[in-house]
């Protein structure tokens, strides 16, 4: 067979391997892939009794990080599961007539440790999607739902450096409120950024009660990297 002859053999059963490659990916790409793992990380801070002087922004800045599992359910809406951590700390310099009260009411000056907490919510986009390809460059999405926390905390009842810190386990409630602005990077992966309040149960995940009008709360701002996984039966 001269070169001529394989050419003309060899041509067509490449293109239509190629072709047939092509019918297949386009058909795989049909299946929707509805779910998607977030990975997140990023500043956060505690509201609490003794966490700081909020108004003028004296306070202690502290890491967060997250991990989430998203199914998503209409083109509107997911529902997003979540465990994470944040560290929490005490800040600021309360003043001297503060510092009487806690000390009178046997309140802790000073609060360090780290929140665990898992949450479900149900997130809703503002542009809708039915199909991972063909969602939008942008989009913007959040949510509120519940979850539990556990911090676990050292408290001391002085600013004093010779006190012996107690350990100290505290568990509650929260709802969270999660929203985000994403913007897409491939044909499945996101990026995007994000902000988080979780609305606690309690006042007292740093050992004192009442210094201010609110509970205890916590406060997030991560940037998070969204993939969007395959589903079995497009393996």
């Amino acid at each position: 067979m001269n070169l001529s002859r394989r050419l003309l053999f060899i041509l067509p059963v490449m293109l239509a391997s190629t072709l047939l490659a092509e019918a297949q990916n386009f058909y795989k790409e049909r299946i929707s892939r509805n779910n998607i793992l977030t990975i997140g990380a990023g500043p956060s801070f505690a509201y609490l009794d003794n966490g700081g002087q909020y108004r003028s922004f004296d306070f202690e800045i502290k890491p967060s990080v997250a991990v989430s599992l998203t199914r998503k359910i209409t083109s509107t809406m997911d529902v997003r599961a979540t465990l994470g951590m944040q560290s929490i700390s005490s800040g600021g310099n309360p003043p001297t007539v503060l510092r009487d009260q806690w000390f009178a009411n046997f309140s802790s000056f000073t609060v360090r440790g780290s929140a665990f907490y898992f949450d479900v919510i149900p997130s809703f986009n503002l542009i809708r999607f039915s199909n991972h390809m063909h969602r939008s460059k942008v989009n913007l999405y959040g949510g509120a739902g519940l979850g539990v926390l556990h911090a676990f905390t050292e408290q001391t009842k002085s600013f004093s450096p010779d006190e012996t810190p107690t350990k100290h386990q505290t568990t509650t409630g929260y709802v969270p409120v999660r929203a985000g602005l994403s913007f897409k990077i491939g044909p499945y992966s996101d990026i995007a950024g994000e902000g988080t309040m979780l609305w606690t149960f309690t006042d007292n995940l740093d050992g004192n009660v009442g210094s201010n009008r609110y509970g205890d709360h916590l406060f997030q701002a991560q940037i998070v990297y969204r993939r969007f996984f395959r589903p079995k039966e497009m393996d």
